[in-house]
């Protein structure tokens, strides 16, 4: 390896990043920059543009745009207001019930939009201004929001989860699927903890509003639709009936069905526009998934995941204090990176040392999202911190304070997620993977 290049890959991508370059484009000109040091212009640029189409050229990829699509007609077909209900039902009048029933309300869709952002922005749109009525602090009621819509990203189905099966090099998309359902579920109850916490000593009421049996009866009846989208979808996945490409297509026609022709929440005329949506923010997605791969494969060419992993190796050979500076290097990227290129970038680099560990692939994929989950609620990058702000019109730094202890429970749920792999892989063995 040549310490030229890493020299000249790194600081020219740290240049254009802090210059306000989009990471998609700091990440090409990056790895271009550092191709002309070894060969001429026009293979260099011919180069680039072939591990771009390379590396986007994968039919697992094709998950993602209908995973988009289907997160898209949930946002808007009036799918968060029913799970919101049912989650009113379940634990809305417990103390700081609200609270609950975000961080719960946020799970419900995140399971069946799988998009952090989508969740902060619609279950956040209902859920802030009921918090703020019922006398929460507003800038809590969005770190409650913005670090519960987080859970989308482990509980399946995942774009990111597919990303990093891509990187890995083809560990099981439905067994990693599997194995975000506990991970998951514990980030949840670890901010129901924090939540609950909070509330006892803020005084936060539970909500006042009872349920008879028949109530709570037609609130679950009105949200199993959308529920059943999960047993649908991850249920095929697993008996086999279908791929996790197929299955998103699948999606797709169960919640246009759901949230056009039962809820006619989604009109005809607006679905055009939907489509458009759907086609920028898969662009989005496809050039930083090129870019990232076009910056992994020079990295591999300059030989910097061996150098790294026997540096490492070399360091220390105990896993506890392996994983626990790949953990920390983690939630330093994921402060200025987003998920998709980091993911892509750091898995070739990372994936060889915790292998040669003994670590499982599919344990260490849970690792890395979510810790870069933390990442989504954290300045200056994070992605859904700017939604959750936007939504309660609240500004960065009024949410730091409120939004810490939620982050300590999001570190305390990775460190049992890191050194205790069966919350990972009890469900995928279970099922045979």
């Amino acid at each position: 390896m040549e310490w030229t290049e890493v020299i000249v890959l790194v600081v020219s991508f740290v240049i254009l990043l802090l210059a306000g370059v989009p990471i998609s484009f700091s990440i090409g000109l990056a790895t271009l920059a550092t191709m002309l040091l070894s060969i001429n212009s026009l293979p260099a640029l011919t180069t680039v543009a072939q591990r771009m189409a390379t590396g986007i050229d994968s039919f697992a990829l094709l998950a993602i745009p209908f995973f988009i699509l289907s997160g898209l007609l949930m946002s808007r077909g009036g799918i968060a207001r029913r799970l919101i209900d049912l989650a009113k039902v379940l634990v809305g009048r417990l103390p700081g019930g609200l609270a609950f029933v975000n961080i719960l309300a946020a799970m419900f869709f995140g399971a069946i939009s799988g998009s952090a952002a989508a969740a902060a922005a619609a279950i956040g749109g209902f859920m802030t201004p009921l918090m703020n009525k019922e006398g929460y602090d507003k800038n809590y009621s969005t770190a409650v929001n913005v670090t519960s819509a987080t859970t989308g990203l482990l509980i399946p189905p995942s774009n990111i989860l597919i990303v990093y099966s891509l990187a890995s090099g083809g560990v099981s998309i439905a067994a990693l699927f599997i194995a975000g359902y506990l991970p998951g579920f514990l980030v949840g109850l670890s901010l129901m903890i924090v939540a609950g916490i909070i509330a006892w000593k803020k005084g936060y009421h539970g909500s006042a509003e009872r349920y008879t049996i028949k109530q709570a009866t037609l609130r679950f009846l009105d949200a199993l639709p959308s529920l059943m989208l999960i047993v649908i979808v991850i249920g095929g996945i697993i008996a086999g009936y279908f791929t996790a490409t197929e299955g998103s297509a699948i999606a797709v026609l169960y919640t246009f069905i759901l949230s056009v022709l039962i809820y006619h929440e989604v009109k005809w005329k607006e679905l055009p526009q939907v489509l458009l949506d759907t086609v920028a923010t898969t662009a989005i997605v496809m050039l930083l998934i090129g870019t990232s791969m076009g910056m992994s494969w020079i990295m591999s060419y300059e030989n910097i995941p061996q150098t790294i992993t026997a540096s490492l190796i070399a360091l220390s050979s105990n896993k506890i204090v392996i994983l626990l500076i790949i953990n920390l290097i983690l939630l330093f990227v994921g402060t200025f990176m987003d998920m998709t290129p980091a993911v892509l970038i750091f898995t070739p680099i990372f994936l060889p040392i915790v292998t040669a560990l003994g670590i499982h692939p599919i344990h260490f994929g849970i690792i890395m999202v979510l810790n870069l989950c933390i990442g989504l609620c954290t300045p200056p990058v994070g992605a859904v911190l700017f939604v959750g702000c936007g939504i309660a019109n609240t500004t960065i730094p009024k949410v730091i304070k409120p939004i810490l202890p939620f982050y300590a429970a999001m570190i305390a749920a990775l460190m049992l997620v890191t050194y205790f792999p069966q919350i990972s892989l009890f469900l995928p063995r279970l099922f045979g993977y």
